[in-house]
This record gives structure tokens, C-alpha cells and sequence, in this order.
């Protein structure tokens, strides 16, 4: 039989779990779910009856996480994005297939000729996104070059979001995946697009105010912020002489102006501990980052500072998390990113029953045969509980197809790998689609 290791089960395991579980028996593999939590690994094993295991494994510590590679033929890196160099450095050691969702470091792409050498696929960027929008972009761009068209813009914006039905707070957010990754979004580096031919540049203190609206049939509005580097994906996607490209995150409408609001503050900054008074409260941790006034209270204050309606959309937001309050925050010691996430962890919990919602939302422009045409293509996925989430069926889905592609040999190319080739993307969209993942296409007038 051959062994498939999951290193990691977190918030987008679920759906990957069952589907290697589901499909063992008749591809003749035996499953590991490794995790510090055995208690949730076990809960996510025994939800479906198969030939799975779950064991505690703490995979910081290169003794447990060696011993457990070298007992498998593939490995899947669930772990947060800092800990996949260790994995895929064993991996090669120990001659493993290994799979990501996230993002290739430039590290990693380092490793491309050595991973060649030894025969092995490092198959990366296999998530929602990346990962779908990869796949279901690549498709439709080899189409419309078929077709003989000329790309002129290419956008393409994605989020992760809460289903209309569970929607019952004001910022139309609930987590479900890593909140860190949620309240730290777009840190690190400035934002890098072009635009009609013009290199644009969008420094983090400004990212959520220059937004734009989304539309998607169906589901309305909403805002999309651009992600930091849009630029690398020339090369990746064939598009080296396009004059737009783009690429962003969705938030329910209204979402960016009130989360500026922290981003102005500082509140989202992580880089050192916060010293605030003992038995400080949530009001007490806003007026930190406000300029002292005797004459107004914080709200007044924050309102008249960032030049805000006091009673428009953004204090109203800030109110229902009860910034304002003298509740005590309960914790110390922490940044100020991570002192703002202990509360909306809290205040943004997905209950056992909320369904979530992902959506992901393309526009191609192109001439052929001097016409200029338009393309949107569209995908929402509504998930059913707190476990069983469309995030991790979006993400956990295409790792688990394509794992079982990697084991059948369906993969003929070696080395560090994107989903960008028609081998591995068609049959795992043809795929995806037998599970609901489905992109809706509508030509626009141009």
C-alpha cells in the first residue's frame, strides 16, 4: 500500500481527510493525520470510517516529522506557510512527493533543479488561492489563445466569507481560516499591479482605501483590496506584455473602510508588545493610538481623528465589536495585531451551525480578430457547518486530487511545480465540478 502523510489538521483539512479516506480502499493507501491536537485529528479520522490513522506529532521538531516522512510515499504540508521549507527540505532528503496550498518562497523555487534530479514533484499553489484561480484561469487563457485572441486585462479577486443566511454581524465577516493571516492581510511589502500599461504601487496605509466593487450574479456586491504582488503572474500565466493585471481579495461590501480604520490606528501592527495599564479594557486599547484630548471621549476622538461620521458605517462596525466599551481585553503583553485578534476571534467565531461562503470572481478582456471582447467567469461555494466548510473544501479537495493524481503517475513533469498545465488542471476541475466547484462563464459587451 502506499502511504500518504497529512502534516497538519487544521481549519482546511476536513474535506481533504475524507476524501483520501474515502477513496483508500480502492487506490490502495493508508492514511496519516498528523497534529499536535490528536483529539481533533481523531475527530476528523472517525468522522469518516476508512483506513486512516491519527497520531500526535509536534512537526517543529525534526526527529518526530523525519521519522513519520520516511514511512510515506507522499506528503501533504497542511502546516502554516513558515513551516513548509522544513517539510520540503526532509522530503527531498528522504526522496517524498510532497504537496502545498501556499504560495512557493523564492527558497523553495532554489531547490526547483535538485527536486528534478531526484525525480520527485513539489506540487505547490494547489488550494483556493492560489490554487483554483491558478487552474480555472489557466484554462480559460489557453481557450481564448486558441481562439486566437490577444489579451489585453486579466483581474482576478477571491475571498472567504460568510453565507447570506449566516450572516449576523455588521462586517459580513466570520473566520474561517487562519484569523492571523485575516488581521495582518497585506503587511509585508508593498502592493504591485499594472493598470492600462502603468506600474502602479499601493503601500499597505492605503490598501484599504483604494477599492474597488465586485459584482457577482447572484450574490451582489463587494469589495475587492489588491494583493501584494500581481506582477509574478505575468510570466507564470503567459502574459509578459499584458497592459492590466491584477490580482485581489473580496470583503462584503463596506468591510475595507471600517478595517482601515485599525490600519490608520496602528491597531494591525505586529512588530512589538503592547504595555497598557493592568485591567486595561477594550476602550482603553483604542485610546492608546489616539492623540490625547481631554474634551472628547474615544469615540468622539477616533471619529473626529480619521474623520469619520459618528454615526456612518464605520463606527458602527467598531461599536458592535465593543471598542468602546469597559469590558477588559484579558490579555497582555501581545502586539497590537495580535491583541485585535484575540477579540475578533471571539467576536468573529464561525458557530457549529453558520455556513460559510467563498467566492471567486475572474474578468478577461481580449481582441480577436480586432474585436474587443469580455469575459467574466464567477464561482461561489456554500458551505454546510462549522466543520464541513466550503474553505476547506476548496482548499483541502484540489490537494487530495491531486495527490492522487502524483501516486497514479498522471503527473509526467518533475521539479517545483505550479498547477498552470492542462494535464493537472483539467481533470482536477473536470473534477471539482462532480463536487459542486463550478465556475459560472457570462460575456460582457465590451
Amino acid at each position: 500500500m502506499r502511504g500518504i502523510l497529512i502534516l497538519g489538521a487544521g481549519r482546511s483539512s476536513s474535506a481533504l481527510i475524507g476524501y483520501l479516506i474515502d477513496h483508500a480502499p480502492k487506490e490502495q493507501w493508508r492514511v496519516t493525520v498528523a497534529d499536535r491536537d490528536l483529539g481533533h485529528a481523531q475527530q476528523l479520522v472517525k468522522a469518516r470510517a476508512g483506513a486512516a490513522i491519527a497520531v500526535q506529532a509536534d512537526a517543529s521538531v525534526l526527529e518526530e516529522r523525519a521519522a513519520l516522512i520516511a514511512k510515506h510515499d507522499l506528503v501533504i504540508s497542511m502546516l502554516p506557510a513558515f513551516m513548509h521549507m522544513d517539510v520540503v527540505k526532509d522530503c527531498l532528503r528522504l526522496k517524498k512527493h510532497v504537496i502545498t496550498p501556499s504560495y512557493v518562497p523564492d527558497a523553495l523555487w532554489a531547490l526547483d533543479g535538485e527536486v528534478k534530479a531526484a525525480g520527485l514533484i513539489f506540487l505547490n499553489e494547489l488550494g483556493l488561492d492560489p490554487g483554483i484561480d491558478h487552474m480555472s484561469a489557466m484554462r480559460i487563457l489557453d481557450r481564448i489563445r486558441r481562439e486566437g485572441g490577444r489579451m489585453e486585462a486579466f483581474e482576478s479577486y477571491c475571498g472567504g466569507l460568510i453565507a447570506p443566511e449566516s450572516d449576523t454581524n455588521p462586517w459580513g465577516y466570520k473566520f474561517t481560516w487562519n484569523p492571523r493571516n485575516v488581521v495582518i492581510a497585506g503587511q509585508g511589502g508593498m502592493a504591485r499591479y499594472i493598470k492600462d500599461g502603468e506600474y502602479k504601487y499601493l503601500p499597505y496605509h492605503r490598501l484599504f482605501q483604494q477599492t474597488v466593487r465586485v459584482s457577482v450574479p447572484g450574490f451582489g456586491e463587494f469589495d475587492g483590496y489588491v494583493n501584494r504582488d500581481s506582477l509574478k503572474y505575468r510570466k507564470h500565466y503567459g502574459l509578459g506584455e499584458i497592459p492590466t493585471l491584477l490580482r485581489g481579495t473580496l470583503r462584503k461590501a463596506g468591510f475595507c473602510s471600517a478595517w482601515d480604520a485599525f490600519v490608520q490606528l496602528g491597531c494591525t501592527d505586529d512588530s512589538f508588545p503592547l504595555e497598557l495599564r493592568p485591567h486595561a479594557t477594550w476602550e482603553d486599547f483604542i485610546d492608546a493610538f489616539l492623540p490625547h484630548d481631554v474634551e472628547r471621549d474615544t469615540r468622539s476622538n477616533l471619529a473626529h481623528y480619521l474623520g469619520l461620521d459618528l454615526k456612518g458605517e464605520e463606527l458602527a462596525k467598531l461599536d458592535d465589536l465593543g471598542l468602546f466599551s469597559k469590558q477588559r481585553i484579558g490579555v497582555s503583553g501581545l502586539s497590537p495585531a495580535a491583541t485585535l485578534q484575540h477579540l475578533l476571534e471571539a467576536k468573529w467565531k464561525l458557530e457549529p451551525t453558520d455556513k460559510d461562503m467563498v467566492v471567486m470572481w475572474h474578468r478577461f478582456r481580449y481582441t480577436v480578430d480586432d474585436l474587443h471582447q469580455e469575459l467574466q467567469a464567477s464561482l461561489v461555494v456554500l458551505g454546510q457547518d462549522q466543520i464541513h466548510t466550503a474553505m476547506a473544501r476548496t482548499v483541502g479537495l484540489p490537494v487530495a486530487m491531486a495527490a492522487k493524481a502524483v501516486l497514479n503517475g498522471h503527473i509526467s513533469g518533475r521539479g517545483v511545480l505550479l498547477p498552470l498545465l492542462p494535464e493537472i488542471y483539467d481533470p482536477l476541475l473536470d473534477e471539482l465540478e462532480e463536487h459542486g466547484v463550478t465556475f459560472r462563464e457570462e460575456e460582457v459587451e465590451a
